[in-house]
């Protein structure tokens, strides 16, 4: 960023035809210090960053808003608490727009939703949340009654010696985990190293397999399911298809296109009568010697021929 650019964005940049009897810059610019936020401030509204401080309803959809979530809420004086302010806060919710109005309580230090939600109650139990229990505003009020602000000590006391064994064990255990951090470091690195090895042998040997995920560690469990598990052997299988097959098919039926003896075999019987007369005939003429390592078939089918001729 340059000089003129970081002047510019600190707003301290002063153009030419500024005079110093011209005021400050904001005054030359005709706007306030604050700038958008100070848009109502005629109206003595001020826009600031409203933090939610509990758990609401939102009166509009219902919907809850979290504790923490930050609005841009218009802030406003509404009354005094003697000498204290009152603040009034306007924001509308982000899920449906509705209008939501909170304001301090001084007396009671704490904020109240004057309309467009409803706060969220949450009750906890002191053994289930492990905290302790702050006295009512009944016993704040007896505590001035010294008789019984020394029977509140002395069972603030004996509370506390049954549960100080319990705070020393605790104790004890936190320090003796927390007492070498550079172990700790080494060892926990260490178990992400591994870990990061395993999976990376994990996924070279899904790999290897011509598979797309990676293979889970095997398992006791897993041998034992798949060493009960007996698949039966080709030959069975294939018996057992053939079996079907023919149970599953016709006696009466045409052969099928897809036997070897099914429309090819009369056309092979035919060129076959056609080859052994066309030999017996070239025989009988006399012009084709019949070689010693014919067929004895040919000689079969040519035999009763010359017979028949004499």
């Amino acid at each position: 960023m340059s000089s003129l650019a970081a002047a510019r964005a600190d707003n301290f940049y002063y153009p030419p035809e500024w005079s110093p009897k011209k005021g400050s810059l904001n005054k030359f610019h005709g706007q306030h210090a604050l700038r958008e936020r100070a848009r109502k401030l005629d109206q003595g509204i001020l826009i600031i960053r409203f933090e939610m401080p509990f758990n609401i309803w939102c009166g509009g959809c219902n919907s809850m808003i979290g504790k923490g979530v930050r609005f841009n809420a218009e802030k406003k004086q509404v009354g005094n608490y003697y000498s204290t302010k009152i603040w009034s806060f306007t924001m509308k919710s982000a899920c449906c727009k509705h209008e939501i109005v909170i304001q301090t309580d001084p007396k009671n230090c704490e904020y109240v939703i004057i309309s467009g939600a409803q706060r969220k109650t949450e009750d906890f139990d002191v053994e289930d949340a492990e905290t302790l229990a702050l006295p009512a505003d009944e016993d704040k009020g007896k505590l001035s009654d010294p008789f019984y602000r020394l029977e509140h000590q002395e069972e603030d006391l004996q509370k506390k010696k049954e549960a100080e064994p319990v705070l020393v064990r605790l104790q004890r255990i936190s320090d003796s985990r927390h007492a070498d951090d550079y172990s700790l470091n080494r060892a926990l690195r260490t178990h992400l190293r591994d870990q990061k090895k395993r999976v990376a042998q994990e996924e070279d040997a899904s790999t290897r397999l011509g598979l797309g995920i990676r293979l889970l560690p095997r398992s006791e469990e897993d041998s034992s399911a798949s060493a009960r598990v007996k698949f039966p052997p080709k030959f069975e299988r294939n018996r057992k298809d053939r079996r079907a097959a023919i149970r599953s098919s016709s006696i009466f039926g045409a052969p099928s296109k897809s036997s070897p003896g099914g429309d090819q075999r009369p056309v092979l019987e035919a060129k076959r009568r056609r080859i052994q007369a066309a030999a017996a005939s070239a025989l009988l003429a006399g012009s084709v010697r019949p070689s010693p390592s014919s067929s004895s078939s040919r000689l079969q089918n040519a035999r009763p021929l010359s017979i028949r001729r004499r």
